[in-house]
């Protein structure tokens, strides 16, 4: 039997979510395409015309990607990395000389000061060759020490750390702890203040860079006493403090090269000028930064996409089964197409979304959310298709197929390196649960305190009326729009017509708002508990998205005789499988089984069902659920190994 964990924090669930509720962020000081979209309306006008770089900026941006395309080809060897599971040091080397650490660090910091859209290029390229790389970098720039001192460092900080980032020292972003993942307000590493420093004791669970890192942003608590606000907070701490030991390098199912570690602090000691913003603001510069920062995975997944297409065509094309081609079966050519258009589309997505970061006239908190579900969702599902098209040789090693003699296709490796995608930086369930707290946040604005339990009568009086002068001037406009005027959106009609998926956009969005608002009405505050509802709400939402990137993306291309023709018949396929998903989902608001399935999993809790696990025997060693991370001295040696050491 499992020994119990000790020392959890005890937070009651409206505890929990007044923490979430604080942190985020509440005001729309700018417009947001996909907030409208949850809201029925379709503001085509904010994506389209597609927003286009400066030309600087793609100069410079394309010279830096030629050196690395080079470097990757000549220095990454994706076999060595996956066999020792290592990133070799001249590796990392080679891209400190390269400036590779300081891509997104402005040039005044020594920085490339390249833009998010080349940034998320930059990765794609080098995911593509090695997963466990990209995350390296991804994760020293997207949200380690340069992303939240970018945002909201002094500029005393800035020029402290900004220049080490850029050029040699790689960072680390250190939050969730054993007993805390998706839950801050659990958090029970404490940096206490003395004096002009703060003193940090705790534990930190999968510090991604934490086994080799120079820098590290760490969230801690700081207790509420005189002249002290208190709250988690975000520092900057040098890895190589007295009492920092990282006790353990962890291994996964893939990623074999990630330098990912469970770090110990016990009586830190951090000067008070490296705390990043003020006190109890730390979780707030964590989902902010996130906001941009969650951009570098579905970077990555899009890359994924154009390896998985690629080697889907020179496979099926080659292989001969029944007298004809693979890709000419058609099971197999239904995978290869889902595979081509779910690629243009991930990429449609990731472009647009990076490119209105760049431009900052919108805000992309709903956009960047969507683009790392979606992208995480759909590359996983696209590698699982190449494994199937491959056969047997799709679940054969790459090392074991060159050891007898066939290309080494690592087609086994992408899907175990791509699962963690759908899990870290926010898993799918807790990306449901945020994007959907911004879907409806009109809704929670104007009658959030009608459906709060703890509020009074005379405030749900007021709320009441508060909705009702909104809602009387919303629902109308549900009813009727340019979706359903068949002229609408004309200009997107050249040789392949998608007119018709913009105006299906356009209808569907407003179907959608309609469906949200019913859910409110019926639920009202259980609304939060229907988390299979929102999370179909949700999806919904990101394939509408994904539509219209793609639409916008190939009319882009067509102006700019890039591919035009080719583009719209990508979009066409990708929004005609998309629409077929959208109506299961819509199905499935109504007609599922979450009711039963709440019931049935009561029975699993209490035990109602252990008769159906007898008659194996499980091979799980013993142990606690969740390790013990009771603050204290380290009893382990330091596995920290930086680079060059």
């Amino acid at each position: 039997m499992s020994a119990p964990t000790e020392n959890r924090s005890t937070v009651t669930e409206r505890e929990a979510r007044q923490v979430a509720e604080a942190a985020r962020e509440r005001d729309w000081h700018k417009p947001s395409f996909a907030k409208e979209l949850f809201l029925g309306r379709f503001r085509l006008d904010l994506v389209h015309p597609h927003p286009m770089p400066a030309e600087e900026s793609v100069r410079r941006g394309e010279e830096f990607l030629a050196k690395l395309r080079a470097f990757c080809e000549a220095e990454i060897d994706s076999a060595r990395i996956e066999r020792e599971a290592r990133i070799p040091d001249e590796v990392v080397a080679g891209l400190k000389e390269l400036g590779a650490l300081g891509m997104k660090i402005d040039p005044k910091y020594g920085g490339l000061g390249l833009s998010q859209l080349y940034y998320n290029k930059a990765l794609a390229l080098v995911g593509s060759v090695s997963p466990a790389v990209g995350a390296l970098l991804s994760a020293h720039q997207s949200i380690g020490v340069p992303q939240p001192l970018k945002m909201f460092g002094t500029e005393e900080q800035k020029e402290a750390f900004l220049p080490r980032c850029a050029r040699t020292d790689i960072s680390a972003f250190l939050l969730t702890e054993p007993d805390v993942g998706s839950d801050p307000a659990r958090l029970a590493t404490t940096a206490v203040p003395d004096g002009d420093e703060y003193v940090l004791d705790g534990v930190k669970l999968w510090t991604t860079n934490g086994v080799v890192a120079d820098l590290l942003v760490v969230m801690a608590r700081v207790p509420k006493s005189e002249g002290h606000k208190g709250g988690i907070t975000a520092f900057v701490v040098e890895a190589d403090s007295e009492g920092i030991t990282v006790e353990h390098r962890n291994a996964f199912m893939g990623l074999r090269g990630i330098e990912n570690g469970v770090t110990r602090f016990h009586r830190v000691r951090v000067p008070a000028a490296h705390r990043i913003g003020s006190e109890g603001a730390g979780l707030k510069i964590a989902l902010t930064t996130l906001n941009t920062g969650r951009l570098s995975l579905p970077a990555m997944c899009a890359g994924s996409g154009k390896w998985c297409l690629k080697i889907a065509r020179e496979w099926s094309a080659e292989r001969e089964q029944w007298g004809k081609p693979l890709a000419l079966h058609e099971a197999v050519g239904a995978k290869i197409s889902f595979i081509a258009a779910t690629t243009f589309a991930l990429e449609a997505v990731l472009d647009l979304s990076s490119q209105m970061a760049d431009e900052d006239r919108n805000d992309i908190r709903i956009e960047a959310a969507l683009a790392k579900l979606y992208g995480s969702e759909m590359a996983w599902r696209m590698a699982d298709e190449l494994v199937q098209i491959r056969g047997g040789r799709g679940y054969e090693t790459a090392e074991s197929l060159k050891a007898r003699g066939e290309r080494a296709v690592p087609a086994e490796q992408m899907l175990r390196d791509l699962r963690i995608n759908r899990i870290f930086e926010g898993s799918t369930e807790i990306m449901h649960l945020l994007i959907a707290r911004e879907a409806v946040d009109a809704h929670l604005s104007v009658a959030g305190d009608l459906i709060d339990p703890a509020k009074s009568l005379p405030e749900k009086a007021k709320a009441g009326a508060q909705a009702g002068v909104f809602y009387a001037k919303w629902l109308p406009k549900l009813v009727a729009g340019p979706g359903q005027l068949p002229t609408s959106y004309g200009e997107f009609r050249h040789g392949v017509d998608l007119s018709t998926h913009l105006r299906y956009i356009e209808r569907t969005s407003r179907r959608l708002a309609r469906a949200t608002f019913y859910g409110m009405s019926r639920w009202q505050g259980r609304m939060e508990t229907k988390q299979g509802f929102l999370g179909r709400i949700v999806d919904i939402g990101a394939e509408l998205f994904a539509m219209s990137a793609a639409c916008v993306r190939a009319e882009r291309l067509r102006t700019r005789d890039e591919h035009g023709r080719e583009a719209y018949q990508l979009a066409d396929a990708f929004c005609r499988q998309a629409r077929i998903r959208v109506e299961e989902l819509f199905g499935r608001l109504w007609t599922n089984t979450d009711d039963l399935d709440r019931k049935v999993v009561k029975g699993v809790l209490g035990g109602a069902y252990t008769w159906l696990e007898e008659g194996i025997v499980d091979p799980s060693e013993d142990g606690p659920w969740i390790a013990d991370a009771t603050p204290g001295p380290s009893t382990q040696s330091n596995a920290r190994r930086p680079y060059g050491s």
